[in-house]
C-alpha cells in the first residue's frame, strides 16, 4: 500500500488539504494527515508534526501550507524522506524549492490530487 503525509491537513471539507485525505484514501493509500491542532480528520488519525508519522520514507508528502511555514520544517521533512515531496499551488516558492532540492527532497510543483489522476471536485 503507497503511504503519504498530508502536511496542512484539515476537517474541513472545503480545503484542499481535506480533499487531499479523502481522495489520497479512496486511491489505496495509507494516510497520514499532519496538523497540530487536529486528532481526527476523515476517520484517520492525525499527528501533530511529520516527526510523529510512524513510517518512514514515504512514497509522497503533500504540503498544504503557506511556504514560509514549511521552510521551518525542511529538516524534518529531509529526515523523515519521502520519494516525492508535492508543494501544491500557494505552498511553493523558489527559495523553498532550492531547500528542499538541496536536503536530497524530489520536489514537484502541482497539484497532487490531480497527480493521481483526480480533481480536488471529485470529492
Amino acid at each position: 500500500m503507497p503511504s503519504i503525509a498530508i502536511i496542512g491537513a484539515s476537517s474541513d471539507r472545503n480545503k484542499f488539504g481535506n480533499k487531499a485525505v479523502r481522495i489520497f484514501a479512496s486511491k489505496g493509500y495509507q494516510v497520514y494527515p499532519v496538523n497540530p491542532k487536529e486528532t481526527y480528520i476523515e476517520g484517520h488519525k492525525v499527528y501533530p508534526s511529520i516527526t510523529d508519522v510512524p513510517e518512514m520514507n514515504l512514497d509522497m508528502i503533500s504540503v498544504y501550507l503557506p511556504w514560509t511555514v514549511t521552510f521551518k520544517m525542511v529538516k524534518e521533512i529531509s529526515e523523515k524522506g519521502c520519494k516525492e515531496l508535492w508543494l501544491n499551488p500557494g505552498a511553493e516558492s523558489e527559495e523553498l524549492v532550492e531547500e528542499l532540492e538541496r536536503h536530497g527532497l524530489t520536489v514537484i510543483q502541482a497539484c497532487s490530487i490531480v497527480g493521481v489522476g483526480s480533481s480536488p471536485s471529485d470529492v
